[in-house]
């Protein structure tokens, strides 16, 4: 991708601008600061108002933000009354400011307040690691699931497309940087500096990540791709130390083998799907000589779905002493026919890979021998591919019919297995 234009510049600009804290003080509770801000009309005063609760809110114990968060609840809700004399008011005039005073009564305050809370320097990054805050409150207390809503409507809006900044993870980025990709690692953990510096610096690895002007040195979502000659089928032989490197330019498949998200505000928000469709468009650009794009991904619901099984087929599987082709033909069975109650996929990295326009490409056993990959999968890994001619016909294929896209190559399961299949049944 290219390292220098108009655009970067600027951005640039805005990751490195540094910004002030302010530590405002005030003796008022923070509702009443809250109240407070939501009646100032100076932008002034309302953005050193706004950073005096970021502030006081970062100080906060964990009941008197359940508090706090109560407050946002039921003392900044919406106005019943109010909003059907509006709508009442609308149906007798049709008056455009009727229509407009619908509009503000069917919005909690609570929007408001946090829309100006975010005028604040850093605020952003505040507000996101308040909803991870609330998303914890929310086990123990649903009723709070109404102002997550509006949480998740406001950031969806801030963190759209639009203001989302792609950039090459390398060696070079700075350690400040480095440090969280190893913190956020969420599929393959890595292990130490040495390992981080195996999946980045080789002219055959790739790193990339969404970041956001409001948050320039905390990545949302990264992903560790693979260039290779052929489509890998355990992602011990991606990660290895003595693996033969190669030219970027004399690979053939692109593989994308870890996908981790980083903010845990920004759950239910999804960035993974436009990051592989970008990462996709940087890499032909780059190397125009690449074939193929596929993932190497985990199954993690596969053993609890075997454990739910009776089938007797399934007891080696549980016990650990299963064949790879045996892991594999359960795994395959799982992928292909374990759904949720409205029909899509039950496994999450299926859903979204599958709702996302890829397609099952091949599914390998023993191809993830860590503990977690035993524990989750029993080993078995999956690829799924980026047929960029087929993308959008999977997609609307998988949304409106709920259908399993499959490459033309992909092998199901054995005869054998089949057959024993029938027997049992």
């Amino acid at each position: 991708m290219s390292e220098r234009s108009f655009l970067g510049d600027m951005l640039n600009t805005l990751f490195e601008r540094r910004r002030a804290t302010s530590r405002v003080s005030d003796d008022r509770s923070i509702e009443e600061m809250c109240t407070s801000l939501l009646d100032a009309e100076g932008e002034v005063s309302g953005i050193t108002l706004a950073q005096a609760i970021v502030h006081r809110y970062t100080r906060m114990s964990d009941a008197d933000r359940l508090a706090f968060f109560r407050f946002l609840n039921d003392g900044l809700e919406i106005d019943l009354d109010a909003l059907d004399a509006a709508i009442t008011a609308y149906k007798t005039s049709g008056d455009a400011r009727d229509y407009r005073t619908i509009a503000t009564q069917a919005e909690p305050r609570r929007q408001e307040l946090l829309r100006r809370l975010n005028q604040a320097p850093g605020a952003t990054l505040a507000l996101v690691n308040m909803r991870t805050d609330l998303l914890k409150a929310v086990k123990d207390e649903p009723d709070l699931a109404r102002t997550d809503m509006d949480f998740q409507h406001l950031l969806r809006s801030w963190f759209n497309r639009g203001f989302l900044v792609l950039r090459q993870i390398s060696w070079e980025t700075p350690a400040s940087i480095l440090e969280k990709i190893v913190k956020y690692e969420a599929v393959h953990a890595i292990r130490d500096w040495e390992d981080l510096r195996r999946r980045l610096y080789p002219d055959d690895r790739r790193c990339f990540a969404f970041f956001h002007p409001a948050m320039p040195d905390e990545p949302l979502i990264f992903v560790e791709v693979a260039l290779t000659q052929s489509v890998p089928e355990s992602i011990q032989s991606v990660l290895t130390e003595d693996r033969e490197t190669r030219r970027a330019h004399d690979t053939k498949v692109a593989v994308f083998y870890s996908i981790s998200n980083c903010q845990a505000g920004l759950k239910g928000i999804s960035f993974g799907n436009l990051l592989i469709k970008q990462v996709v468009a940087e890499l032909r650009q780059e190397l125009p000589g690449l074939e193929t794009y596929v993932t190497l991904s985990p199954i993690p619901g596969l053993m609890a779905w075997i454990k739910e099984q009776d089938a007797p087929d399934y007891a080696a599987i549980r016990e650990g002493a299963a064949t790879p082709d045996e892991i594999r033909t359960a795994a395959v069975r799982y992928l292909l026919s374990a759904k949720t109650p409205d029909g899509a996929p039950r496994d999450p990295v299926a859903r979204f890979h599958l709702g996302n326009g890829a397609q099952i490409y091949a599914v390998h056993g023993a191809a993830d021998m860590s503990e977690n990959g035993l524990r989750q999968s029993a080993g078995a890994m999956v690829n799924y591919e980026y047929d960029l001619n087929l993308i959008e016909q999977n997609h609307e294929r998988f949304v409106q019919e709920r259908a399993i896209s499959k490459s033309p190559g992909f092998k199901g399961e054995t005869a054998a297995a089949q057959k024993k299949r029938r027997i049992q049944a």
